[in-house]
């Protein structure tokens, strides 16, 4: 089943969904590439698309049915590979995008993989732990005929975790009565993860943003960075970005932010948010003894307009669009969330002389780690942790180092030289399966 990004019932017929604007990502591309007509139709659709409806008995004794997605974009260049999501505003719109933009972003880090995402609507918030469970299992025994190491890979995404992979990947082994653990990445290590998975993303990102520092003779101690979104993509690159040298001035989650001029420190904002369930109007001190200092609570707008070094979006979709773009400071954005920059704020940004390292490069730690976890389930040999950052690291090095390098040869954004070659790619493979030339001059 495919799906008409104008005729979708979930969007306003006047509102331009998230698959269409994602979408005009590609009219760019096409204008430095002269691609087969089969290539741009193949891309213009998701090869599946599935909706379920989940029945779940919630701990009072009532039954409550969810909804969720499972969407293969394409699988082209192989199995499809994609995380699952649970978030109240998730849709089919969303999943579909999220898919297609696994596809170019496989492509870009030139992986074995096509593009698939899931997702459920739900906060998770507001379940109890077994009742998490029971939702998570559920949702694998709606799509467990679509899923599969050698056919569809899923991962965690928003408000999903290890844990939830591990119940995932037990659901999927009882249904099949046999242990296939290639078909879900992310899991706990003692349920035959990777190490190095939980990490990946944030530390991909810190690999992409050192590339580009060194390529711009700039220095980490003399740069300012506000981060918006402190969930497990965003902890863990500020924190490893403040062990390199980097100074974060402002934080933020889904409640609040926060804002201090003299630097704040990833670690223990993390753990005030464990311990608090939120950063506003945040308070820690530094050392053994010391007096607390409360730090300046600052708008979710307010930190996106900070006069800061490195503006990171590590939050949802859509957070800079055309009603704010212009707001914008910072020289640097590092999307480390999954479109978070619309089309027509990129355009906004590129004429602000604003510079935005793409998220297709940017956030692809994540699915390399989890690459590298699927070939240590098939072979049966699992490496240590700093042989895994090892590769990974070298991988978004050598990836970067081209898509710098050919946005600089072509005079063309960051996204487009990222996409140019991602799309290159799988334009080869569908070419290799024969088009429309092909045929007609055979």
């Amino acid at each position: 089943m495919s799906i008409n990004p104008q005729n979708n019932p979930e969007k306003n017929k006047n509102m331009k969904t998230i698959f269409a604007d994602a979408q005009t990502r590609l009219n760019e591309v096409f204008k430095h590439v002269d691609l087969t007509d089969d290539v741009e139709e193949k891309l213009k659709h998701p090869k599946l698309s599935l909706s379920v409806s989940i029945p779940m008995r919630m701990d009072d004794g009532s039954l409550k049915v969810f909804t969720g997605y499972r969407v293969q974009f394409d699988d082209t260049r192989g199995p499809t590979k994609g995380g699952i999501r649970y978030h109240p505003d998730v849709s089919l719109d969303e999943v579909t995008s999220l898919s297609f933009w696994m596809t170019i972003k496989c492509a870009v880090m030139d992986l074995p993989f096509g593009g698939a995402k899931g997702g459920i609507i739900v906060n998770p918030k507001d379940l109890s732990r077994l009742e998490l469970e029971r939702l998570s299992r559920g949702y694998i025994r709606e799509i467990a005929d679509i899923v599969g190491p050698k056919r569809d890979i899923p991962a965690p995404d928003v408000y999903t975790n290890s844990t939830i992979m591990g119940w995932m990947a037990d659901e999927y082994a009882q249904i099949k009565r046999e242990q296939l653990p290639g078909v879900i990445t992310g899991k706990p290590v003692y349920l035959n993860g990777s190490l190095g998975r939980v990490a990946a993303t944030g530390r991909g990102a810190l690999y992409v943003l050192q590339q580009w520092v060194k390529r711009n003779n700039l220095q980490p101690a003399e740069m300012t960075l506000a981060v918006q979104g402190f969930g497990n993509a965003g902890y863990h690159f500020a924190r490893l970005a403040r062990e390199a040298g980097f100074k974060f001035v402002a934080i933020a989650d889904s409640k609040g932010a926060i804002y201090s001029e003299e630097g704040l420190e990833p670690e223990k904002v993390m753990e005030h948010k464990e311990e608090h369930k939120d950063i506003k109007t945040m308070m820690y001190c530094d050392g053994s003894v010391c007096d607390f200092q409360r730090y300046q609570k600052i708008s979710m707008e307010e930190l996106l307009g900070l006069d800061v070094d490195v503006l990171v979006l590590a939050a949802l979709e859509n957070q800079v669009h055309k009603e704010n773009a212009d707001r914008i400071k910072a020289k640097l954005v590092l999307e480390i969330a999954n479109g978070p920059v619309t089309s027509e704020a990129d355009a906004i940004l590129k004429k602000n002389y604003v510079t935005v390292l793409p998220d297709v490069l940017v956030n692809a730690g994540g699915v390399t780690v989890s690459y590298f976890e699927w070939v240590q389930n098939r072979g049966g040999l699992y490496w240590e942790e700093s042989e895994v950052n090892d590769r990974l690291k070298n991988k978004i090095d050598r990836e970067a180092k081209a898509i710098f390098d050919l946005a600089e040869e072509k005079q063309i954004s960051l996204r487009t030289a990222a996409y140019l070659i991602g799309v290159q790619r799988i334009a080869g493979a569908i070419t290799e399966k024969g088009t429309k030339e092909y045929f007609q001059n055979g």
